[in-house]
């Protein structure tokens, strides 16, 4: 299978990064464990969590997915054969990039996890408030204890990333390797409009998240009815409206000229427009198959320019 490196890294990955939100919500220990085995065996390496996974799920604390990926990779002993990536600074207890409880907790997040070390750990959310100086500086040391191999972002602003790396630059600390920004059809404007240009002039890695829009770019959700019942029905409940479901129609109908499935297009169209991997999550096993063709489907230029067209409402900067 076609692995990809990691800019500044020698972290080869398949290009697609399995979401791991679903654990401990859609996907319980054991459903969990199913899609990590059948993930490996289609292929990919890549896995991404946080310890606030899935803290909005009532009586859930937020350290539930860590916990399962933790539990798999002891039972398996497959540790050597995974990219790990996971996050701190957005669980409900504590949304602060504040250094000391950083130090605490990539602690925590190892011992969940069962490893000691993870490939790829991110500053989730910014805070906007902590010194962007002294966030650089507890990342650098984590690096430097061997705690993390590398160092990334996500929900980062432009402005605080550039401010990162002049830090980094200043002080000789250890800069971000990729960002994390949420990115697809349906939501283009603000990685296009600010981060895209940091990440292309910083070589850094784009592993865009909510890639299909909760589900929406599936093209299971057509109709209001659709969303009766769904775990995600309050997140996709924001697309539907004529200019989302233009952009489902078009790529259903590119889907069936490649006997694909919309996912699998969804996500190509990311890899063509220069994301690393895309991250996209499942519950079982069998909803894997359409994540991991995607590197193998190659969009035509008239397909990719089809897309684009379709989705340019949200491109376009909102109306002052």
């Amino acid at each position: 299978m076609t692995q990809v490196q990691i800019p500044g890294t020698d972290l080869s990955i398949f290009p697609i990064n399995l979401g791991t939100n679903t654990f401990g919500w859609t996907a319980d220990e054991s459903q969990s464990h199913a899609v990590l085995d059948a993930f490996v065996a289609g292929g990919g390496n890549f896995l991404d969590t946080a310890e606030s996974y899935p803290a909005w799920v009532p009586g859930n604390t937020g350290r539930e997915s860590e916990t399962i990926i933790g539990t798999w990779l002891a039972s398996r002993g497959n540790r050597d054969k995974v990219v790990l990536a996971t996050k701190v600074g957005d669980h409900p207890d504590h949304k602060t990039q504040d250094p000391d409880y950083i130090r605490t907790a990539i602690d925590a997040s190892l011992q969940r996890l069962q490893t000691d070390h993870v490939d790829l750990y991110y500053a989730h959310r910014d805070d906007e408030v902590t010194p962007i100086a002294e966030v650089a500086r507890v990342f650098d040391e984590i690096v430097r204890s061997g705690k993390a191999s590398h160092i990334a972002v996500s929900n980062y602003s432009a402005a605080r990333l550039a401010g990162w790396f002049a830090a980094a630059e200043d002080e000789g600390l250890v800069k971000p390797v990729a960002v994390q920004p949420q990115y697809s059809l349906v939501y283009r404007r603000e990685f296009e409009t600010d981060l895209r240009p940091v990440a292309e002039r910083r070589d850094l890695a784009v592993f865009s998240y909510f890639s299909l829009a909760a589900g929406f770019l599936t093209g299971k959700y057509r109709t209001e009815a659709d969303l009766e019942g769904a775990d995600r029905g309050g997140m996709v409940q924001g697309y539907f409206n004529a200019e989302g479901l233009k952009v489902v129609d078009d790529l259903v109908a590119i889907a069936d000229s490649h006997h694909a499935a919309p996912a699998t297009v969804a996500l190509s169209w990311l890899l063509a427009k220069g994301v690393t991997a895309p991250i996209a999550s499942a519950r079982t096993p069998e909803q894997l198959e359409t994540l991991l063709a995607a590197p193998g489907l190659e969009l035509s230029a008239e397909e990719v320019d089809r897309l684009d067209r379709a989705s340019t409402p949200f491109a376009e900067e909102e109306p002052s």
